[in-house]
């Protein structure tokens, strides 16, 4: 008999909902929320307020895309966290409630071990490669930037992350003071493409073995900008392009020198990124580079799975159903999750 997973994802500004059977994808649902760009950034307290307004109508519509009823489900994975706390609670509600009225289990995920294994969602009539294991994966996104040895499914090991700013909230933040809109990695790497990387200069911090860092990026090109501006205001107009590809480059040339350093280091060739910022196709074109210099075997997500999605929650919750792990009706969503 078919094990049916649904999979629902609501850690900040997306509701989503996906069923899977036995690892296939049968639908991926995702209503996003537009009323933050006007903030230049996500507003808590509108997000958690559009998730109860979306879960319903979103996982409605994932059931019936998958062609099945709620009384088909086998269980219910859901993100418990990291992300934004009201958010998280409609998701984990909505799970649990859901669960008791299908007398199923539920199955709590770790959000960021939604992207990790993101490339393991199987689809009907597609070639499904997955990275053998162990492997490492760069994670990338707002809210986190890891490297991660992933010895199976389960087994997950931090060998490095940042220890300031994630490199997501890095391309936001330099996105909003160039006055460029949000979310500014979209926006930074459309006008990379037609800029000169090699224009400008950025400070690159050395932070010793795998950590990263970007504030110190953040501020170089904050004093810089402004200088120039009190030379010819109109200079971030003019010069966009160059400034964007020249930043973005700073900011790849950080992840990718740690992440030849981890594959060094450890031996592994298995190779694959993941969250939000792994559709940069800057940042995909230099770990495919990379990888064929180097002899990795290297997996980029689909665009479709590289933002929040509950594709990833679900294949996750998969793998731990899988193993025997049903999650209490007691538990609780938390906003940050220390390790794996």
């Amino acid at each position: 008999m078919a094990d049916y997973i649904l999979g629902i994802e609501s850690s900040c500004d997306d509701t989503s909902a996906a069923v899977l059977r036995d690892g296939f994808l049968l639908s991926n649902v995702i209503a996003s929320q537009q009323v933050h760009k006007d903030f230049g950034g996500v507003v808590p307290e509108l997000a958690s307020r559009a998730h109860e307004q979306n879960i319903v109508p979103v996982v409605s519509q994932a059931l019936d895309k998958a062609g099945i009823k709620a009384s088909d489900l086998t269980a219910i994975a859901f993100t418990r966290g990291p992300g934004l706390l009201g958010s998280l609670l409609v998701g984990t509600s909505f799970a649990k409630a859901m669960g008791i009225a299908l007398d199923i289990p539920i199955i709590m995920v770790n959000h960021l071990q939604g992207h990790i294994l993101a490339g393991f969602v199987d689809q009907e009539g597609k070639e499904n490669h997955h990275p053998a294991f162990p492997y490492l994966c760069l994670l990338v996104s707002g809210g986190n930037s890891q490297i991660v040895r992933v010895d199976s499914p389960l087994e997950y090991t931090i060998l490095g992350q940042t220890i300031d700013d994630a490199v997501g909230e890095a391309f936001d933040k330099c996105s909003k003071m160039m006055g460029l809109g949000y979310p500014g990695g979209p926006v930074i790497d459309r006008l990379a493409k037609e800029g000169d990387p090699k224009r400008f200069q950025f400070a690159k911090p050395h932070i010793p073995g795998l950590d990263y860092s970007f504030s110190g990026v953040k501020t170089s090109l904050l004093y810089f900008v402004r200088d120039e501006i009190a030379k010819d205001p109109d200079f971030i107009e003019k010069n966009k392009e160059d400034l964007c590809a020249s930043f973005q480059k700073v900011l790849i040339d950080i992840l990718m020198d740690k992440l030849i350093k981890a594959a060094r280091q450890t031996g592994i060739k298995e190779v694959t990124i993941g969250g939000g910022v792994s559709a940069n196709s800057g940042l995909r074109a230099r770990v495919e580079a990379e990888g064929k210099k180097r002899g990795w075997n290297t997996y980029l997500p689909e665009f479709k799975f590289t933002t929040d999605n509950a594709a990833m929650i679900a294949v996750a919750g998969w793998f731990r159903y899988k193993a025997g792990e049903r999650t209490p009706l007691d538990v609780a969503p938390v906003s940050r999750i220390a390790d794996y």
